[in-house]
């Protein structure tokens, strides 16, 4: 039976080319690698996409690394506001971009054998209220859900504070009206804290049926910034001890965005931070 392990979002290496940044994890010893197409990075609209996905399919099988797919690309689908469009846009067009986009991802998802596809809702950019919104976005993930199931695929949904869904509260509505068997779960560490949702264990057992991806960095209570381990107020021993309960076997990925400008030596401090609570048979 294998353990959970470490991993990295390349969205922490936003200045390094994929194939260098693949290479330093690897390096690092990081056991896998949470890959977010953007516009550096393996961009669908990119020329020769097929190649490079052949070379980086090519990277992972000698490096070891596990990958798993993150959506959260900041201007991928529109150059002028973050993270839009999204599933609970106004318009079926632009409801549609952001789903044609995710079935790319369920596809690379599904040629590099990824764990799974994380994504969130987004924010609402009309006066729709919550039923309306809750209804679009529900109908989105069921619908993406049965794309997932084709490919032998799975989604794991991320509550993100700012966006519809925030809260494990709201996640559970959705996860009971979307009830699909390829429609899973990713946990921020650090949302759980931003939000007071404690103990974080708690979430991690309570879950654990569907827990298939793990974020993770530090954070404090109601300020939404990842920061560097030990600058925040996460309980990393109850968070261990939560993932060992719930008999977690999947990634664990620090997410360090912000922190692209120091990618190596963030990536390396995470490391010698994170080995403290896996213990090297646990890569």
């Amino acid at each position: 039976m294998r353990s959970m392990f470490l991993g990295y979002n390349t969205n922490g290496f936003a200045h390094h080319r994929l194939d260098d940044a693949i290479a330093i994890l690897a390096e690092l010893g990081y056991g896998g690698v949470a890959l977010t197409p953007d516009v550096n990075h393996l961009d669908p609209e990119q020329v020769n996409y097929a190649g490079r996905l052949a070379l980086l399919r090519g990277d992972l099988l000698r490096y070891k690394l596990q990958p798993v797919i993150e959506t959260g690309a900041r201007f991928l689908l529109d150059s002028r506001q973050k993270h839009q469009p999204t599933l609970i846009s106004p318009t079926p067009d632009e409801r549609g971009t952001r789903f044609d986009f995710l079935c790319e991802c369920v596809q690379l998802a599904h040629e590099l054998r990824a764990e799974c596809v994380s994504y969130w809702s987004g924010t609402a950019t009309d006066g729709a209220p919550p039923p309306v919104l809750m209804d679009r976005l529900v109908e989105e993930c069921k619908r993406l859900a049965d794309v997932a199931a084709e490919k032998d695929v799975r989604l794991a949904f991320e509550p993100e504070p700012g966006m519809f869904i925030d809260t494990m509260d709201k996640f559970a509505d959705l996860h009971a009206s979307v009830n699909h068997p390829a429609f899973g779960l990713t946990i921020d560490i650090g949302h759980l804290v931003h939000n007071s949702e404690l103990p974080v264990s708690k979430f991690l057992t309570d879950w654990k049926h569907v827990l298939w991806n793990i974020h993770i960095e530090d954070m404090r209570h109601g300020v939404h910034d990842h920061l560097m381990f030990g600058e925040g107020e996460v309980d990393f021993a109850d968070v261990f001890a939560g993932l060992r309960a719930a008999n977690y076997t999947g990634g664990v990925f620090v997410e360090l965005s912000r922190h692209s400008f120091d990618a190596v030596n963030t990536a390396r401090t995470a490391k010698s931070f994170l080995d403290q609570h896996f213990g090297e048979s646990l890569r």
